[in-house]
C-alpha cells in the first residue's frame, strides 16, 4: 500500500490539518506469536460499507477529503493493513473523523482475518472460527 497516494487523495489547499492512521500487522495476539494474516472480504459489500462510512465522516464533519483503504489476502509482519487519511480546515476535525473511520471500519465494513500463529489458525472478527467456514 502506497501511503503517499492515500496522502495525494485528500489533498486541498484549504487543508490545515490531515491526519493518518495506519494499521499495521503485528507479531503477536493474545499471547500468541503471529507469524501473518490473511484477510478477505466480499468486495462488493465492503466497498459499498466503506463508501457509507466515508459519506457518514463527511456529514458529520467538515473534511475537505477522506480516503480508506483495506487489502487483502497474504500479509506479512511489518506490513500495512489498513489506511485512513483525512483533511480538514482544522486539526480537530480531522482527528475525530478519522477515529469515526476507523472504528466504523472495524464494526461493519466485511472484511474477515484470519491470524496464522505457529501452533494453529483461527478468523478472528466474524462468525468463522476455529474449525468452521
Amino acid at each position: 500500500m502506497d501511503v503517499n497516494s492515500v496522502l495525494t487523495r485528500v489533498s486541498h489547499p484549504q487543508a490545515g490539518g490531515v491526519v493518518i492512521f495506519l494499521g499495521t500487522v503485528r507479531d503477536n495476539s493474545r499471547s500468541r506469536h503471529v507469524k501473518f494474516l490473511e484477510y478477505e472480504a466480499y468486495k462488493p459489500m465492503a466497498i459499498k460499507e466503506m463508501n457509507r462510512v466515508a459519506e457518514e465522516a463527511r456529514r458529520r464533519w467538515p473534511l475537505l477529503g477522506i480516503a480508506i483503504m483495506h487489502r487483502l489476502g497474504h500479509l506479512e509482519i511489518g506490513d500495512i493493513s489498513v489506511a485512513i487519511a483525512v483533511s480538514s480546515e482544522h486539526r480537530k476535525e480531522a482527528f475525530e473523523a478519522g477515529r469515526y473511520a476507523i472504528d466504523s471500519l472495524k464494526q461493519t465494513v466485511p472484511i474477515w482475518k484470519k491470524e496464522v500463529w505457529d501452533a494453529g489458525e483461527a478468523w478472528i472478527g466474524s462468525e468463522r472460527r476455529e474449525g468452521k467456514s
